[in-house]
Order: C-alpha cells, then sequence, then structure tokens
C-alpha cells in the first residue's frame, strides 16, 4: 500500500484528487492539508510515501513546503500539481528535490500510473519534458556553472558518466541498459551511485548537471 499526502488549498481539488486516487487498491490517502504550511508537520505525522504538493498556496507556497519536506529526515517523494506546465515554480520545486510533476488535468488512470511509479522510485517524466526542463533551469550556462558542473560529473567513473548522459537525454533505465549493453538492475545502480556522488535527490537534477557540463552538446 502507498500511503498519499495530498496538500492543496482548494477542497474540491483534494475531494477529487482523493476520490480518483482510492480508486485504486494499492494506493491510500492518509492526510489532507489546505496549505504548504502544515505539509511538513503532517509528513511528520503520518509518513506518507508521496507528497501531491500544490504550488500556489495562500500562506506557503508550494516550492517553500516542498523545501521544508525535503530537509526532514528519510523525505517522501514529492509531486507538484500545477494548472500551467510552465510554471516556474514547477521547474523550481523539482530543483529543490521534487520527483517531477503533474497537470491537475492529467486523466485519472494516467494520475494513478504517475504516483505508483514515483513511488516505485523511478522518473515520471518523458523524455520531451525532460528536455524541457533541462532548457529552463540551464538556458545558456555561464562558464563559471559549466566548470562547477564539470569538477562534480569528475567524481564518476567512466561508465557512470555514459548512463548519465543518457539520464540526461531521458532515456529509462531499460532503455539505457539495452542501449549500452548492461542489465536493467546494473543501470540502476549506477544511477544510485552517481545521484551519491552529485549530492542530487533526482535524476531530473542529474539531468540539469549533464546538460550544465556540456556533455549533451553535439
Amino acid at each position: 500500500m502507498t500511503r498519499l499526502l495530498i496538500v492543496d488549498d482548494e477542497a474540491l481539488v483534494r475531494a477529487g484528487l482523493k476520490m480518483i486516487l482510492e480508486s485504486d487498491s494499492e494506493l491510500e490517502v492518509v492526510a489532507e492539508a489546505e496549505d504548504g504550511a502544515d505539509a511538513a508537520a503532517m509528513v511528520k505525522e503520518y509518513r506518507p510515501d508521496v507528497v501531491l504538493m500544490d504550488i500556489r498556496m495562500p500562506r506557503l507556497d508550494g516550492l517553500a513546503a516542498t523545501r521544508e519536506v525535503q530537509a526532514l529526515p528519510d523525505p517522501p517523494k514529492i509531486v507538484v500539481l500545477t494548472t500551467f506546465d510552465l510554471d516556474d515554480y514547477v521547474f523550481r520545486a523539482l530543483q529543490a528535490g521534487a520527483s517531477g510533476f503533474l497537470l491537475k488535468d492529467t486523466p485519472p488512470r494516467e494520475l494513478v500510473q504517475a504516483i505508483k511509479v514515483v513511488a516505485a522510485g523511478d522518473a515520471m517524466l518523458s523524455p520531451a519534458v525532460t528536455r524541457r526542463l533541462i532548457g529552463h533551469f540551464a538556458g545558456d550556462p555561464r562558464a563559471d556553472r559549466k566548470r562547477a558542473a564539470q569538477e562534480r560529473i569528475s567524481k564518476l567513473t567512466e561508465r557512470e558518466r555514459e548512463v548519465l548522459v543518457e539520464v540526461g537525454r531521458g532515456l529509462q533505465n531499460a532503455d539505457i541498459g539495452r542501449k549500452l549493453f548492461m542489465s536493467e538492475a546494473t543501470v540502476k545502480a549506477h544511477v544510485s551511485r552517481a545521484l551519491v556522488k552529485l549530492d542530487a535527490t533526482n535524476r531530473v537534477q542529474v539531468a540539469i548537471l549533464a546538460h550544465e557540463a556540456g556533455l549533451l552538446d553535439g
């Protein structure tokens, strides 16, 4: 059973999300919060596996709340919710450690599947979305940002760098394995080690770093 916390200031949105999510027997909404200011306390009390975090809320927005939750010991996965997929807050929330984002008009079946993917620790962003995120975050990196990124990347082994490049291109573990002739389990191990060495929270942050270091050029 995957335990969920919904954080949204609109009661109707919370009710709709709960109804959709609990239509699947493997998902359970254990708590709801109407503002980001309550998120960290509810995470500590209810220990959800995944938090669905609205972005725009009156007291504490989803970005600040994501940072607070990520600062907790063993934090849950966070999926930010938004009406607009180019909302700058969404990108900043991903950079703060969220595992992905969903539009509020995502079809119910896709919403349930996305939550399951995130709960399992996998990436939920498509290659197209990943490229857009990279472009938004990195833009035209200054030379100093590129040097800093290259210095961080230097901690990786050659094989980890190869995997990093494919993560940066938005490929999933199975696709990377086929391309680099290794098992999916080996790819997952390389990704996990790279996350630790790079002090990154998720694959999106790793993809951005690969872009800033120039690994995706050409």
